[in-house]
């Protein structure tokens, strides 16, 4: 294999979102879309509300001119309920309910407690009524043929209760991205409940990265644990791909060590390599490929850190590209303490934000920054990041910063 220079990230992240996959829309029901991203527009066929109706328990009145004074004293003739259809009537006033349709001519609701009931059947007004009072106009909230969502939007409860509501009967979603994982190593063990022999940690790549990926917005559909092992690697690749996979991430043996086989063993089936080893850390040793038949394939790095980077910063914009959503683009915060220079590489630092003395919301570099460690994971919400060759950074001064996962329905960058 004529194995690739390393690259800077950006040039190496041109390359690999070059290869990932335009959107493919499915058109679903709202009820089984949901967590699914929008691939078309939303437009209303329908105005919301769909009529006038009254906003408050009361009574509908017509009103001749602007306003009924306090004191106004009128005779109410039958109810208008919701759920009735429009009623045309010559009476004073109407009792009306929240939610019914006006009825015609009338143009001001009043609320029950604003008015008197007299012992001759009459009502009186506490207090002056103004036209177009306690009333919800049709179309006030979303006008017919209006666009109500873009693609994009990730279908929430808020999108499921506008659709209901607006009677949308389908959604062109984006299918969500196949992904396989293969987490490599003899020592890695997979059952939690089976006691640890000499040698031997427990495999946390393979549920980390599975977790990751349906957190993004993709799909699972095979994971496996090998050896060190390129039959083993290329069986399992071939098992993924039965599976539907658009995507396989592995996890350890892509370094320069005497087991890191999985180059090699993409370079026995014909992978055409997009780039292996980066200016970056951590992470340096991520690979990214193509197979023939049009898979993609990530080699991420073992130490659980580096597979959570690599996973963040090409998996996601790979997913991202694949659902059709836009480049996240990162908050720029300042240092809440001095960083001194780290070298020629782009650094991915597990961070935290946080507001300083004065309440202004900053970012703080974390202790423990080996790759290996993931207890400071637990404290992190944030990724910061720092150029290559950057110099000594001073507090205060800006880095950009992006969350630590990526929810499709929460982004954090601005």
């Amino acid at each position: 294999m004529n194995e690739a220079a390393p690259k800077d990230y950006a040039e190496a992240l041109g390359l690999w979102l070059a290869e990932a996959p335009s959107p493919v829309v499915e058109r679903l029901p709202p009820g089984e879309a949901a967590g699914r991203v929008l691939a078309e527009p939303v437009q209303a066929l329908d105005a919301l509300p769909p009529f006038d109706n009254a906003a408050m328990d009361g009574f509908a009145l017509r009103l001749e001119g602007e306003a009924l004074p306090e004191g106004t004293r009128l005779r109410p003739e039958g109810a208008q309920f919701a759920g009735d259809a429009e009623q045309v009537s010559s009476a004073e006033a109407i009792e009306i309910t929240t939610g019914a349709v006006l009825p015609a001519g009338f143009d001001a609701v009043v609320p029950v407690e604003r008015t008197t009931r007299l012992a001759d059947g009459r009502i009186e007004l506490t207090q002056a009524v103004r036209r177009g009072q306690h009333i919800r106009r049709c179309g006030s909230d979303i006008a017919a043929g209006s666009l109500v969502l873009p693609p994009g939007r990730v279908v929430d409860a808020e999108v499921q209760t506008i659709a209901a509501a607006l009677g949308v009967a389908r959604f062109g979603v984006a299918r969500a991205p196949r992904i396989a994982v293969i987490a490599t190593g003899p020592e890695l063990v997979d059952d939690p409940a089976q006691p640890l022999g000499s040698g031997q940690i427990r495999n946390c790549n393979r549920p980390g990265l599975a977790a990751r990926i349906r957190g993004a917005g993709a799909e699972c559909v095979y994971q496996t644990t090998i050896g060190d092992d390129g039959d083993e690697l290329e069986a399992a690749i071939a098992k993924a791909e039965a599976a539907g996979a658009q995507l396989v991430l592995s996890s350890g043996a892509v370094s320069m060590g005497r087991h890191d086989f999985v180059p090699d063993t993409l370079a026995r089936l014909g992978a055409r390599i997009l780039f292996h080893r980066l200016r970056m850390r951590p992470g340096k040793p991520i690979l990214a490929a193509r197979l023939g038949s049009g898979l993609h394939y990530a080699g991420l790095p073992g130490n659980p850190v580096s597979t959570a980077v690599g996973f963040r910063f090409f998996v996601e914009p790979w997913i991202r590209r694949a659902l059709g959503l836009p480049e996240e683009r990162p908050l720029r915060l300042p240092l809440h303490a001095a960083l001194p220079a780290r070298g020629g590489f782009r650094f991915h630092l597990k961070a935290r934000l946080c507001l300083d003395a004065g309440a202004r919301l900053g970012v703080e570099i974390l202790p423990g920054q080996e790759s290996f460690r993931l207890a400071p994971m637990l404290e992190a919400n944030c990724w910061a990041i720092i150029p290559a060759d950057s110099p000594d950074l001073e507090a205060g001064s800006p880095v950009e910063v992006l969350p630590l996962c990526h929810l499709p329905a929460f982004p954090l960058s601005a």
